[in-house]
């Protein structure tokens, strides 16, 4: 298989997943972490996915929205090692200099996970204090991104705020939260 980790590997980010998980139960009352290991252990695409929100910087935790379980980037501002990047390929391709490095569409799509939704963003900024210095590239809706747009979030001045810019636009404190459903 193309994206599996080594055992080595495999128990680094399971002792890392765990300590976040219990250090975090609020997120996910009333799930044990051995479900959630069993889980990831059974499907190595979906463990694989994980590693990668973790080595960009993405500190993903377990969250539970609506009956289901989710893994979600949950670090304090969007993960390091996906900003300054544009929103899609058709933005990417559009830019004529300055080009940035890749864009939060296919870079999810790559990881094997999806970019938050504005609901999601939402709920996932009622679990704590996200993107204080930063924003998030979100999910765009069609008609938007139909137009040229893109949509994305952060917090100021303790209300989280959706905004828009050209899709083509890329900022040095501007990345993206994925999500991965279990």
């Amino acid at each position: 298989m193309k994206n599996t980790l080594n055992p080595t590997d495999i128990q680094d980010l399971f002792e890392i997943l765990q300590e976040r998980f219990h250090a975090n139960s609020k997120r996910h009352e009333g799930i044990e972490w051995e479900d959630i290991q069993a889980k990831l252990g059974a499907d190595p695409q979906k463990l694989y996915s994980v590693w990668q929100m973790e080595q960009t910087g993405g500190e993903p935790d377990v969250v539970l929205w609506d009956k289901k379980l989710y893994y979600i980037d949950c670090s304090p501002e969007t993960p390091k090692e996906r900003r300054s990047i544009c929103y899609d390929r058709e933005a990417l391709d559009s830019r004529k200099t300055h080009k940035p490095h890749h864009s939060a569409v296919e870079m999810a799509k790559e990881m094997g996970i999806e970019l938050l939704t504005e609901e999601q963003y939402f709920a996932l900024q009622n679990l704590g204090k996200f993107d204080q210095k930063t924003s998030s590239w979100l999910r765009t809706p069609s008609e938007i991104r139909q137009l040229k747009g893109a949509i994305f979030g952060d917090r100021r001045y303790e209300r989280v705020f959706i905004y828009h810019n050209g899709a083509e636009s890329y900022y040095a404190s501007r990345g993206f939260r994925g999500i991965l459903a279990l």
